[in-house]
């Protein structure tokens, strides 16, 4: 299955991103209020700069102490980002998350952020698949 195919069976394909200059606390705030796992730091909403994950913003709590939540996102997020391409298979984009440890990949096209691909959607279409090819495998042996 290829990542195009995954973001067109997604309920909600849209990505919340965030400005690099918005605080810590702000993004925090987003990130509970639309009950995600990260945000694509942009400052125009087409080009990813970076990605800030729950898990930047513990680390840098951990590092900086709780008054980091005022400082600007840019300190916190991951800037060495890695993005897909909507040709991209599902088992290429599972294995890159695995080998990298990390849930979120945004997805660009032709420069432009297009959307977002988390492990559980992979999981998800892969799952999907599989049963589909029980159901034709049961069928075949079955004589359907």
């Amino acid at each position: 299955m290829l990542v195009q195919q995954i973001l067109k069976s997604k309920a909600d394909d849209s990505v919340v991103t965030v400005k690099p200059d918005a605080t810590i606390a702000d993004a925090a705030t987003i990130l509970a209020a639309k009950r995600i796992g990260s945000l694509v730091v942009s400052a125009n909403g087409d080009q990813a700069l970076g990605i800030l994950s729950e898990r930047d913003i513990v680390r840098h709590i951990a590092q900086k102490g709780a008054e980091c939540l005022s400082q600007r996102v840019e300190t916190a997020m991951t800037s060495k980002l890695v993005t897909c391409s909507l040709g991209a298979s599902a088992d290429q984009v599972l294995a890159t998350m695995t080998e990298k440890r990390f849930r979120h990949m945004p997805v660009v096209s032709e420069g432009k952020l297009v959307g977002i691909i988390t492990l559980g959607d992979v999981v998800k279409s892969r799952l999907t698949q599989l049963s589909m090819e029980k159901e034709a495998l049961e069928g075949m042996i079955m004589g359907y």
